[in-house]
């Protein structure tokens, strides 16, 4: 198919339904074409699917209204509204972001007479209501103390109710014994008792709502969490922020279980990203969506030593909490309804839409060691468009952090030490490192730190803690209705632009290899003046991160039709500063641009869905093109063993690799009964470079009596492509070793080194097949308990190799070596569909709000995770390996598949709201982590489960203002300590004191913040 094709497609399609909305523009609404009236209820909801609005009232208030439909036969909503008003006995008051709020017209409810009761007290008691004693007033408004217009107030058991007014005040009699329910779209619903009160103002939390309808897990139709036959989280923004963490990755850690994302150090570029996943996985299983579409991965390939070593994520740091209004977590293999990656699930992010008030935050907070400061600021404002219910919201953030620095102290240098004091590094290699003035040092007083140098750095100058970054964001929502009311035009997006500075490992004045103390001529970061000191390596990023969807939503014969183009893109370029190329003496720069990397996608989605009674169908296609790109760093950077930490990208190493791919789809949804649910899904794609897949999903739910609860499960099989990057990264470093120039690093998947030479094959799609099976239930309105089993097989999982180099026996040259003769390279390293995975795992989630406690209440949720990957039989290494002996993914490489992280995570939220203060307490249980020795077995280490306590206290001062202040870590807990059992390549001779190749909640300790929040 020519490449342009589907792009004109796509144009004809948009032209042909623009000319469909140009005529139907005028076209009166037609919901009868009887003369038979309808209940009002039911005009309501054609209206509000016509003019995609919303209605908000007291059922029973609506109760034995009808009319005739054909009286509001006008194509405008405000038209629709102004005759409802005049013919009906309602107030209809909008309140913007789409939702009216419907009231008994004030001169027509109950005649009401003031009755003087105590000290000329007032209260309002209706004439229809003879046996009614009391009348119960307050105020109604969210834990941010802002008024919530339009909520909902119902007498327990009786069809008496009311609504709030703009303001959120309410009035409403009673009789002696009642109880009041208040509810209000997206708040947790309460209950209170009047017990002789004529008085009640009430905070509604907003929060995880088993009630609320989200955008994730079918195509076809949008379901509540609980009517879902998959487990779903919907996680407000709220409950994001009463996590204290300073960005969504990490508040994600902190609040559902399954989610992981850590601090990395000392890993080049992944410690600027931060490798995320869902249930174990890696971060390349995880799909992330943003407004129900597709995100942009990061253009980094995480090659260091940390989890999710060889894999491809989304850049999680890229997106302002400011700018979400929800986060829906889809646990569950989704490949069959949204393609590759979707495997572990789906992440989708909400943007706000119209919002009633703008608001501004700012926030700081520090460690109690002094350090990793951190200060952000953010504003998120709307602005209407238009009077038919458009909206532009818009997010402007700032955020900065310090680093931090855990290193170890170990005085001594047990890593080149030890080689200088056992011979393997000829003591020359020092070039002149002085233990004091005049005395030239020998290897056993490196190795016992017997120097002045080492002395006064006993850390042996490593930094070991989070980077150092800036960053600003900008993001924007935007709809506009149709002026047919038959759908919208939309679009959103954003640009994320930061920078920031790692830190490479100290060279040390005594690092092999490095002009020093006898070499000051070689070596611009040395004067010659006193002792040579070293020097510090930088690793500098550059990182932009944009991202852009246009589209519309209509109706075509009967369908809902949403047409989208999206465009993303991750780029990050790469600067080594403080440091040189030892090979260029004097001549070598002390700045080194090392190269850069891109990743883009282009997308084209087209989905249609409509529901004919108990059957809802969905079905649609997608284009996507993606783009890597991989530049080359300046010459100086790569030349003759290039720059010391970092060596750059050399011109082999450059590249740029594009591929399409085409996906259709179908999804079918059956209310057999209003209980029983099934449901299935099936997708094909083919991709231009390694061929097609084909998944496919069947679902099913039960629910229990009057929606209290459900029994789902599902079965999916899906798959993930290999990325561009795995198919083309490739990073040759070269080295000096003796006299002898020689090359090693990662040789990419479509090199002939690769593919001929060694016989690996060519990358193709990992697979995996998906069993799910829960139970949710809500025991009452303020319970909820769910709980949900998985099983997630996986075959061909692409694994990223350790070095394969020479075996050591010098007196033969089996094949393998021959390949690394023939090309001049010591070792070598490359990606491969090896390995077969099993993974286990229990979700729970159990909530219990609104509990009535000293004057306020209290909100408990327990969280919790359990999930063991287990690797399936042998790595399928290519055949010239195994006849030659080479284990191609050692233990340690393995453990970072199966216990890099915490095999059981346990949450318990607590928080209590009393008038304007609100305390937050969260207890998050790590379980333990292990990592594995690469050959031998006694020096593998456990590191042990840890509870993090965090407590946060925010009060407002007013419905405008707030303030918070907060204790993460508040017990400054540490992981386990390295144990190196006597190789000191395990914690780099002592510079690293905490885990980082394994890891589980980071290592910086107590950290305190404080925060203020405007709205105006």
């Amino acid at each position: 198919m020519n490449g342009r094709t589907p792009t004109k497609i796509l144009l004809l399609f948009i032209y042909v339904v623009t000319q469909i909305n140009y005529v139907t523009a005028n076209e009166p609404i037609n919901i009868e074409k009887e003369d038979a009236k309808i209940a009002l209820a039911t005009f309501l909801d054609e209206i509000s699917k016509k003019h995609t609005v919303y209605f908000t009232y007291n059922p029973e208030i609506l109760s034995g209204s009808s009319l005739n439909p054909k009286e509001y036969n006008y194509d405008k909503l405000d038209k629709i509204i102004t005759k409802l008003e005049e013919k009906t006995s309602f107030d209809f008051e909008y309140l913007g972001n789409k939702y009216y709020a419907v009231y008994g017209k004030k001169n027509e409810r109950s005649i009401l007479e003031k009755v003087q009761v105590r000290k000329s007290q007032e209260v309002n008691t209706s004439l229809s209501f003879l046996a009614i004693q009391n009348s119960v007033s307050g105020k109604i408004t969210d834990q941010d103390g802002i008024p919530l217009a339009g909520a909902n107030i119902i007498e327990k058991g009786t069809t008496n109710g009311t609504t709030t007014d703009f303001d959120g005040n309410y009035s409403i009699p009673v009789g002696d014994d009642a109880t009041l329910v208040f509810s209000y779209i997206g708040y947790n619903t309460t209950e209170q008792k009047i017990a002789g009160r004529t008085t009640i103002n009430v905070n509604l939390n907003e929060g995880e709502q088993l009630d609320e309808i989200i955008m994730v897990g079918n195509r076809s139709k949008p379901r509540t969490a609980i009517e879902s036959a998959v487990p779903i989280d919907n996680i407000g923004v709220a409950e994001l922020k009463s996590t204290g963490q300073p960005t969504v990755d990490k508040m994600l850690t902190y609040k559902v279980p399954s989610f992981n994302s850590t601090n990395q150090t000392v890993s080049d570029a992944t410690a600027h990203f931060d490798p995320a996943d869902l249930r174990g996985l890696g971060p390349s299983r995880t799909l992330v969506l943003i407004n129900g579409k597709r995100k942009n991965q990061s253009a980094l390939v995480y090659i260091n030593d940390t989890p999710g070593k060889g894999e491809v994520g989304t850049d999680f740091k890229s997106i302002p909490a400011a700018a979400i209004e929800r986060i829906e977590v889809l646990r569950d293999g989704a490949s069959a309804q949204y393609g590759s990656d979707a495997i572990a699930g789906v992440i989708n992010m909400v943007l706000k839409k119209g919002v009633e008030f703008t608001s501004v935050s700012a926030n700081t907070g520090i460690t109690t060691e002094g350090d990793g400061f951190n200060f952000g600021v953010d504003l998120n404002s709307s602005l209407t468009i238009g009077d038919n219910g458009g909206y532009l919201n818009l997010t402007l953030a700032f955020y900065n952090q310090n680093k931090t620095d855990r290193s170890g102290t170990p005085g001594g240098d047990g890593l080149f030490g030890g080689l200088y004091n056992s011979g393997q590094i000829p003591i020359q290699a020092a070039d002149g490192f002085l233990a004091s003035d005049g005395q030239i040092a020998t290897g056993s007083q490196i190795l016992n730190g017997e120097t002045d140098w080492q002395r006064q750095h006993p850390d042996q100058g490593a930094i070991v803690g989070q980077p150092e970054y800036s960053k600003a964001d900008i993001f924007f929502n935007a709809g506009v209705p149709f002026k047919n009311g038959n759908g919208e035009f939309y679009a959103f997006g954003g640009f994320d632009y930061r920078v920031g500075t790692s830190f490479a490992l100290y060279r040390t004045p005594f690092w092999p290899g490095v002009p020093g103390q006898n070499s000051p001529e070689n070596n611009p970061l040395f004067d010659g003046n006193g002792q040579y000191q070293g020097f510090q390596p930088t690793f500098e990023t550059d990182i932009r991160d944009n991202n852009f969807s246009v589209g519309i939503k209509t109706k075509l014969l009967g369908f809902n039709v949403d047409l989208s183009g999206t465009y993303g893109r991750n780029a990050v370029d790469y600067t080594v500063s403080n440091s040189i190329n030892p090979a260029l003496g004097a001549n070598s720069p002390t700045t080194f641009d090392v190269g850069a990397y891109t990743f883009s996608n282009t997308l084209s989605n087209l989905d249609f869905s409509r529901g004919f009674n108990t059957l809802n169908i969905g079905f649609g296609a997608e284009i996507r093109k993606e783009r890597f790109t991989a530049i080359a760093g300046e010459p100086a950077s790569y030349v003759s063993g290039g720059v010391q930490s970092f060596p750059g990208l050399q011109p082999s190493n450059a590249v740029i690799a594009d591929r399409n791919n085409f996906g259709v789809y179908g999804d079918l949804e059956w209310d057999i009964t209003e209980a029983f649910l099934i449901g299935g899904a099936i997708r094909f794609e083919d991709f231009s470079d390694f061929g097609s897949n084909s998944s496919w999903k069947v679902s099913s739910r039960y629910l229990f009596g009057e929606s209290k609860g459900a029994v789902r499960a599902s079965y999916s099989t899906g798959f993930r492509a290999p990325s561009l990057h795995q198919i083309y990264l490739s990073n040759v470093q070269t080295l000096v070793s003796g006299n002898t120039i020689s090359n090693q690093g990662t040789f990419n998947n479509v090199d002939p080194v690769i593919r001929d030479g060694l016989g690996v094959p060519q990358l193709t799609a990992e697979t995996s097949k998906n069993i799910s099976a829960g139970l949710t239930y809500k025991i009452t309105n303020d319970f909820t308990l769910a709980l949900d089993y998985y099983n997630v097989k996986m075959d061909d999982r692409v694994l990223f190799t350790g070095e394969i180099g020479f075996d050591g026996d010098n007196a033969t040259t089996n094949p393998v070596e021959q390949i690394l003769l023939d090309n001049s390279i010591t070792s070598l390293k490359f990606f491969v569909n090896a390995v077969n995975t099993t993974t286990n795992g229990v979700d729970l989630v159990a909530s219990y709000k609104n509990i009535a406690m000293a004057g306020g209440y209290l909100n408990a949720t327990l969280s919790a995770n359990y999930n063991k990957t287990e690797i399936k039989g042998e790595i399928n290494a290519p055949t010239i390996f195994t006849e030659n002996g080479y284990d191609i993914f050692n233990r340690k490489e393995k453990s970072r598949i199966i216990s890099a992280r915490p095999k059981s995570k346990i949450l318990l939220g607590l928080d209590y709201t009393i008038k304007d203060l609100t305390f937050v307490f969260n207890n998050t249980y790590f379980g333990e982590v292990t990592w594995q020795h690469a050959t031998d077995i006694d020096k593998d280490q456990t590191f042990s489960g840890k509870i993090i306590t965090d407590l946060i206290l925010n009060y407002n001062f007013s419905s405008k203002i707030s303030a918070n202040v907060g204790v993460n870590n508040l017990l400054n807990v540490y992981p386990d300590e390295i144990d190196n059992k006597g190789d000191a390549s395990t914690d780099l001779g002592g510079r690293f004191k905490y885990p980082w190749e394994v890891n589980q909640f980071g290592f910086n300790g107590t950290t305190l913040s404080a925060g203020i929040n405007f709205k105006f």
